[in-house]
């Protein structure tokens, strides 16, 4: 029998191997684990599930939480300006600020002078909520001791990195 090339033709709808869409770096197909990207994505949800028993009894998500904290930096913000700060879309932050409206933390009032804006107040419950930092609980938890403000200043350099970064290739 004569052997035969079973891989497809290029433009043909046969399946490919899945090595075939690997990023490939060196000769070698790279791991998961080694994408900087996915380290912090992960770390990112897993910020996530570290918060969710603290904030669970007060019926907040971390995205939520985070939201009080930003007003709270300055209140009156519009939505679009909270937005920005969170990197968060319109359709995407307006049914957190009204969970965050609805159970009693903020209020969302039209502007006078712009009726297109919305800005937020945090309430006398909001304010209360953020009077205690769930954060501390979790970095003890985690054990970061002293390197946490280390941390937190080389993530926040990373990222101001890769915004810049995005303007130039964009």
């Amino acid at each position: 029998m004569a052997a035969t090339n079973d891989a497809p033709k290029p433009g043909s709808d046969a399946p490919t191997d899945a090595s075939d869409n690997m990023p490939v770096q060196g000769g070698e197909i790279r791991s998961l684990s080694n994408f900087l990207c996915f380290a912090i994505y992960s770390a990112n949800l897993a910020f996530g599930r570290a918060y969710k028993p603290v904030l669970d009894p007060i019926g907040l998500t971390y995205t939520q939480y985070i939201a009080l904290v930003a007003l709270a930096q300055e209140d009156g913000q519009t939505v679009g300006a909270l937005g920005e700060k969170l990197f968060l879309e319109s359709n995407t932050l307006t049914p957190i600020l009204k969970k965050l409206e609805s159970l009693g933390f903020l209020e969302r009032r039209r502007d006078p002078a712009d009726e297109r804006q919305v800005r937020m107040t945090l309430t006398a419950a909001g304010r209360r909520l953020l009077e205690t930092d769930p954060g501390v609980a979790v970095a003890e938890a985690a054990e970061l001791g002293d390197e946490l403000a280390d941390l937190q200043r080389a993530v926040a350099d990373l990222r101001d990195k890769l915004l810049r970064a995005g303007r130039k290739v964009a």
